[in-house]
């Protein structure tokens, strides 16, 4: 869908015509002779001619303005143009004056111009046999109002993920057969290449599996490379169990490394980052370290500097698994309490390494 802002108006003109020019001279500045009154939008106004100017500054003028005589609402904004027209019905620009948007009130003046000097206005075009006409063209603003329109040809989303998630599921056309965990999977060797340089330099390249139909695959759950595939073809996950999301979030991060998915990894990186607990930052940091996770280091770092959580985790067994397994993270743990942390150097941080 789309919508669009129609600035609505209204336009109507009217033409005043002084037939008898010369006689209407002398009537004093500030004086002025009425036109019949007529309708732009549902409003009446009148011209109001001042032969003799409407003020001591366009006294030399022949002045007219534009006033608003009846409406029902408090103000009326409208843009007007006062033009002379000649004797074959023609307004030119050389004497024509337009406004800006102007608000028009009953209870106050009128709005207009000094349109031509006397003198310059007598043996003129505008004036024939002592008749002048005047124009005034009237656009009225109405209200504003915004409108939804349907474009022409409606174009839904893209489903592309949806047919290539079919694809997968039936193994149509599938060249290579993948052997995880006992199960099988079959799968298309071009579509992998295309978003694992890992998988492409192993199916197009020159190592052994690229004349292989089978590949077995080590150290990988099948839930874990299911999900990898599903996100390759379809780059969304799977539905899982919410029990599971932790655990499949560590391994598939370890999966997103080992076949280079970059994006893959700082997804699941972010996932990590915000659902820190006591129970798993011991593990998240070892997987961070193992795997090059600098923000998640640097956020497993920010949760253990809380006194709290420091000692919850120290007594924990992914604690111990750390100290055993990463020593050297621990070590830059270290670092980063003595020179930042002072308050927790109670803990005695350095006998964690012994």
């Amino acid at each position: 869908m789309a919508s669009t802002i129609v600035a609505q108006a209204v336009s109507g003109s009217h033409v005043l015509t002084v037939d008898g020019y010369s006689r209407t001279k002398g009537l004093d500045t500030g004086k002025f002779i009425k036109s019949g009154t007529f309708d732009v939008g549902g409003h009446r106004r009148c011209i109001l001619y001042y032969p003799d100017g409407r003020s001591s500054d366009d006294a030399d003028f022949i002045s007219i303005n534009l006033r608003l005589d009846h409406t029902d609402a408090d103000e009326v904004k409208a843009q007007f143009k006062i033009s002379l027209v000649d004797q074959h019905g023609e307004s030119r620009t050389s004497y024509s004056n337009e406004s800006q948007v102007c608000a028009f009130r009953v209870t106050e003046g009128p709005w207009g111009f000094g349109v031509i000097k006397r003198k310059d206005l007598e043996g003129s075009v505008y004036l024939r046999d002592d008749v002048l006409s005047i124009r005034c063209d009237v656009t009225v603003s109405k209200e504003i109002i915004t409108e939804l329109t349907a474009p022409a040809v409606l174009v839904p989303p893209s489903d592309m993920h949806h047919h290539l998630a079919r694809l997968l599921s039936a193994g149509e056309g599938s060249d290579v057969t993948f052997e995880v965990g006992g199960e099988t999977f079959p799968a298309h060797r071009y579509k992998l290449a295309a978003r694992s340089s890992v998988f492409r330099a192993e199916l197009l390249g020159p190592m052994k599996e690229k004349t292989a139909t089978r590949i077995q695959i080590n150290n990988m759950d099948a839930k874990v490379f299911r999900a990898l595939l599903h996100f390759i073809y379809t780059d969304s996950f799977p539905e899982m169990d919410e029990g599971d999301a932790t655990v499949m979030a560590q391994h598939q991060l370890v999966a997103a490394d080992r076949y280079d998915m970059e994006r893959l990894k700082l997804i699941y990186e972010e996932r990590h980052c915000s659902r820190l607990c006591r129970s798993m930052v011991a593990t998240t940091l070892g997987l961070a370290e193992q795997h090059g996770c600098g923000a998640l280091k640097k956020a497993c770092f920010g949760f253990l500097t809380s006194p709290g959580n420091l000692k919850a985790v120290m007594a924990s067994e992914g604690f111990q698994h750390l100290r055993s397994s990463c020593p050297s993270v621990l070590e830059e743990f270290v670092g980063v309490l003595e020179t930042g942390v002072p308050k927790l150097a109670c803990l005695r941080p350095t006998a964690w390494l012994s």
